[in-house]
């Protein structure tokens, strides 16, 4: 036994040298790589964040990644590289639906990185605000959800503002209750945001159907209400409940267990074509019978998947009460010939037109 114990020793000792030798050369060759994209930086000048070029880097991460670690964990180590490089040249502040702690601030990071400042607004409207304002590069919006649909208020906002969308992030969203009591028999309000509260909704029905719930702007602000109060309880992310100090009574309470919420990347531009791309636009339909097979007849004529149609009635768009916008996502870049012919088509048979950007689909 004392052999054997003596030989693993020897054997532990002889891993850790080979894994600082790895870690040094990890460390060469990052540096490396920093110098490589400060002389990128020093040549493009400008916008040096190229949406485009990051998700091929991710994607390609993905197809040479040789294990053991999965793609997905390979791909964060290597978009915490990638935005700690670009910080050298071309820091950036990203604004995001807050405040500190919230489903939104989750996505951002996912998105940018850690490197990035980030700014957090009260509501979407001050995200889009304080990118239209040049306060940031960047702002994150939620704007669909898979079990609660569409998130309306970012659509109005697309349709209304001179952004565009560069980018897109999916987010696996886990609830949990969390709380200073010690048992849920403790709790006598349930701070959420609207959504949330209704993803957890048979759950909630289940384990605590006679608390009063109330719905507030973010679920990071559920949190702070709940540290502050007694009998309160919050439902959000881990990282709310990190942030005060709150424990998790109950975790992943959300009803369906693929429950994803899907945010948009917005700025001043959109992104060059990456080669797996998507196309957002809004568009409205002629008043007349078949107007909107007519209007969707250019996707199928030319070949152009079309993965999303929401309708919305048209807010402060000149229309009467009973008029609607339709948001649609297609596959593809618009600089590709079948989509540029699909949008040319529609435009001669919509009402209205707006293309709201083409952007790399979410890489993981």
């Amino acid at each position: 036994m004392a052999n054997e114990m003596a030989s693993e020793e020897e054997e532990l000792g002889k891993l850790r040298v080979g894994i600082d030798a790895i870690d040094t050369e990890l460390l060469r060759l990052i540096s490396e790589r920093a110098k490589l994209a400060q002389r990128v930086g020093e040549i493009k000048h400008g916008n040096i964040y190229r949406p485009e070029r990051e998700a091929q880097v991710l994607r390609r991460v993905a197809e040479k990644n040789p294990g053991p670690l999965p793609a997905p964990a390979m791909q964060r180590i290597v978009r915490e590289i990638m935005s700690a490089c670009l910080a050298l040249e071309q820091p950036l502040t990203v604004a995001y639906l807050g405040p500190a702690g919230t489903y939104s601030e989750a996505a951002a990071r996912k998105h940018f990185g850690g490197a990035p400042t980030l700014l957090p607004g009260a509501a979407i409207d001050d995200v889009f605000r304080a990118v239209e304002s040049g306060n940031a590069h960047y702002g994150v919006v939620p704007v669909e959800n898979s079990t609660e649909g569409a998130v309306g208020r970012s659509l109005d906002l697309l349709l209304s503002s001179p952004l565009q969308i560069c980018g897109e992030v999916n987010l696996p969203i886990h609830h949990n209750l969390m709380s200073k009591a010690g048992a849920l028999g403790d709790i006598q309000r349930i701070y959420s945001h609207a959504q949330s509260l209704a993803q957890c909704h048979e759950w909630l029905n289940r384990n605590l159907p006679n608390v009063p719930r109330v719905s507030v702007a973010s679920n990071a602000e559920a949190a702070r209400l709940a540290a502050s109060e007694a009998g309160a309880a919050a439902i959000a992310g881990e990282s709310a409940a990190t942030l005060y100090e709150l424990t998790i009574l109950a975790a992943s309470i959300e009803d369906d267990p693929n429950n994803t919420t899907r945010f948009v990347v917005v700025a001043e531009h959109d992104a060059a074509s990456s080669g797996a791309d998507k196309t957002s636009l809004v568009c409205s339909a002629q008043n007349r019978p078949g107007a909107v097979h007519h209007l969707l007849a250019p996707f199928a004529d030319n070949g152009v998947s079309m993965s999303r149609l929401e309708s919305r009635p048209a807010k402060g768009f000149g229309g009467s009460r009973w008029e609607y916008v339709f948001y649609i996502d297609i596959d593809g870049h618009r600089s590709e010939p079948a989509v540029a012919a699909a949008l040319e088509a529609l435009k001669h048979r919509a009402g209205f037109v707006k293309e709201l950007g083409s952007y790399p689909k979410a890489v993981y």
